[in-house]
């Protein structure tokens, strides 16, 4: 039986352990729940700290007290993702991520807990709302800053490629629940020959995942949409490092590009051609041309979480229609623009 000898939930933290973590004496502490979206998976809460050292505030995340939820985050070992991102890759990449004060995680039982630098300086992205042309630029350098310093990264054996089978599984599922509910309440966007290219999804997704992971790899936040985002007039923050993977480098570009630009922003640049001239910029050797191809079969495959979490969101809510709505039809748009249904037939 294994033994967490660390708090699961802010209520149980206690002063003497918060000072062990920190490594200085934290006299007295209180903290405030952190609610909706960023909860899904994870518990947060923001603690207020009385010390004569360190900072004032800090986030402190757990595991999720929902047990279905639990259950998903341990199927996609998504904390042990984000432990090993702040304790393996995080100190070693020019990444603006928060800072990470504490991290322990128990393998054996998927425990966990991080205590993070709180970015109340920042605010945090939208995804509905779109971003500028200035804000893609800074956040498409980010994530080719993190792919080229993690370029082939073979000397992380714990960091697992995106194509793992409950990945392949996972999608396949996911897929299946949400297409039919996404055809119902979002007809508007699919025409006949849409819908008869996406129905072949479930036979496509190994067959674009295969071909997505065969060439150079990179560490790949796996999550990059504007809505783990934080923005500051001293540049962004990428945050959540749940999905963190071994992937192509058109991974993170193409989900973000497709998923959370405007068309307006997204048609206003060659994007492709300016992440590559960032990610080869240091020397390494990459082709435009690969780079393109592989940006297509990635833009392709996420497709499938466009419908998932479109098809899974409380559409009654207006805030999760909208994110729908712009999931999907960025989506659309953007596969049509690349002429990349062509890749089902």
């Amino acid at each position: 039986n294994t033994m967490t000898d660390f708090p699961l939930s802010p209520d149980l933290i206690t002063t003497e352990w918060l000072s062990g973590a920190l490594g200085y004496t934290v006299r007295h502490f209180t903290f405030e729940p952190l609610g909706a979206g960023g909860g899904l998976l994870g518990l947060l809460a923001r603690l207020h700290i009385e010390s004569d050292e360190g900072p004032e505030t800090i986030i402190a995340k757990f595991p999720t007290l929902a047990p279905e939820n639990r259950a998903l985050a341990e199927t996609y070992d998504m904390y042990g993702r984000e432990f090993r991102f702040y304790t393996q890759i995080g100190p070693t990449v020019p990444l603006r991520a928060p800072q990470c004060y504490y991290a322990n995680f128990v393998v054996e039982n998927n425990d966990f807990v991080l205590l993070l630098e709180d970015l109340q300086a920042y605010r945090l992205g939208d995804q509905v709302e779109g971003c500028t042309i200035d804000e893609a630029h800074q956040i498409i350098a980010s994530a080719a800053s993190l792919h080229r310093n993690t370029w082939q990264p073979d000397h992380l054996p714990e960091i697992k490629q995106h194509d793992m089978p409950y990945q392949r599984e996972g999608m396949i599922a996911g897929f299946q629940v949400g297409w039919p509910v996404v055809q119902r309440e979002f007809p508007q966007f699919f025409n006949d020959e849409i819908v008869k290219a996406v129905n072949t999804m479930p036979e496509q997704i190994n067959v674009l995942l295969d071909k997505i992971h065969d060439g150079p790899l990179v560490i790949a936040h796996g999550d990059l949409r504007l809505d783990n985002i934080f923005f500051s007039d001293d540049g962004i923050a990428l945050v959540d490092y749940q999905a963190v993977c071994k992937a192509a480098p058109e991974h993170d570009l193409a989900y973000f590009i497709t998923q959370s630009l405007s068309d307006e922003v997204r048609g206003s640049q060659d994007w492709v051609a300016i992440y590559h001239q960032h990610l080869t910029s240091e020397g390494i050797d990459y082709d435009l041309e690969t780079s393109r191809a592989r940006y297509k079969l990635c833009a392709m495959y996420f497709i499938c979480y466009a419908i998932i979490i479109a098809g899974t969101l409380d559409t009654a809510n207006e805030r999760g229609r909208k994110l729908a709505e712009t999931l999907l039809g960025n989506s659309i748009r953007s596969l049509t623009e690349l002429n990349a249904f062509e890749l089902l037939s």
